[in-house]
C-alpha cells in the first residue's frame, strides 16, 4: 500500500521541470570543466527558470508531493550549489589556491544548509529568511556574464570575487529577510498597467541582458541587509515576516 502511494505521488509535469533544472546544472558543470564559462553561466540561469516554474505548476495543478519537494532540493543543490561553486573556482579563483577552493566549498555547504533549513522550517510570512540559493547562484553567474560583456578579465579582481563568495555564503545562512516571488502567479489575471510595465522591463533586459541581470541580482542581494535594518528600526508588528519556500 505504501509502495502504491509512493508511485502515485510522482507527478509527471512538475518533476519534469525539476529534471530539466537538474540537467541544466549538470550541463553547467560539464561546460565549466571545458572552460566554456559563458555556456555554464547561461545554463544555471535557465535552470533557475525551471526551478521557478516547477513549484508554481505543482501548486497550480495541485500536484505537490513530498517526493517532489525532496527531488527539487537535491536538484537545487547541484544546479545552484555545486555548479556555480565550480564555475567561480575555474573562472576566477583557481589561482588563489586554498582560499579559492575553501570559498567555493563554503558557498556549496551554505547552500546545502540553506536548503536543509528550508526543508525543516516552519515559519511563515511574506519574506524569505536568508538569501535563497538560486539567487546566490544567479549573482555569481551574472557577474561572469557582466565581465564578459564589458571585456573585463577576472584575474585582477580575484580578491573581490573571493570576498563576494564569502558574503553570499553568509547571506544564505543569515536571518536577513528577502522578498518572495510566491505571490507572483503566471496563472492569474494582471492589471493592464502592470502588464505593460512587465513588458518594458523585459525589453530593457533584452537590450542589455548581461548588464541588467547583474544589476537586478546585485540589488536583490543588497535588499536583505537593507530590509533587516528597516525591520529593526520600524515598529514591531505581530506578524511573522519569514517564509520557508525557495524561489
Amino acid at each position: 500500500m505504501q509502495k502504491h502511494n509512493f508511485k502515485k505521488s510522482i507527478y509527471i509535469l512538475p518533476n519534469l521541470f525539476t529534471s530539466m533544472n537538474l540537467f541544466c546544472g549538470y550541463y553547467s558543470i560539464t561546460a565549466a570543466v571545458q572552460f566554456k564559462f559563458i555556456e555554464a553561466a547561461v545554463a544555471i540561469l535557465i535552470g533557475s527558470v525551471f526551478d521557478l516554474l516547477d513549484g508554481k505548476i505543482a501548486r497550480a495543478t495541485h500536484t505537490t508531493s513530498k517526493f517532489g519537494i525532496e527531488y527539487d532540493s537535491l536538484a537545487d543543490l547541484i544546479t545552484f550549489g555545486l555548479a556555480p561553486a565550480l564555475l567561480m573556482f575555474l573562472w576566477a579563483l583557481q589561482s588563489t589556491g586554498r582560499y579559492g577552493w575553501s570559498a567555493t566549498l563554503l558557498f556549496a555547504a551554505c547552500g546545502a544548509l540553506r536548503l536543509a533549513r528550508f526543508n525543516t522550517g516552519t515559519s511563515s510570512g511574506p519574506d524569505f529568511e536568508g538569501l535563497p540559493i538560486p539567487a546566490a547562484a544567479a549573482m555569481n553567474v551574472s557577474l561572469v556574464l557582466f565581465f564578459y560583456r564589458l571585456g573585463i578579465e577576472p584575474e585582477p579582481y580575484k580578491s573581490a570575487i573571493l570576498v563576494l563568495m564569502f558574503i553570499l555564503s553568509f547571506c544564505m545562512v543569515s536571518s536577513f529577510p528577502y522578498k518572495s516571488l510566491k505571490k507572483i502567479s503566471i496563472f492569474k489575471s494582471l492589471k493592464f498597467n502592470r502588464f505593460v510595465g512587465m513588458i518594458l522591463v523585459l525589453i530593457l533586459i533584452a537590450t542589455e541582458p548581461y548588464i541588467l541581470l547583474f544589476i537586478v541580482f546585485l540589488l536583490y542581494v543588497l535588499s536583505g541587509p537593507v530590509l533587516s535594518l528597516f525591520y529593526h528600526y520600524a515598529p514591531k508588528g505581530g506578524e511573522e515576516r519569514y517564509i520557508d519556500e525557495e524561489l
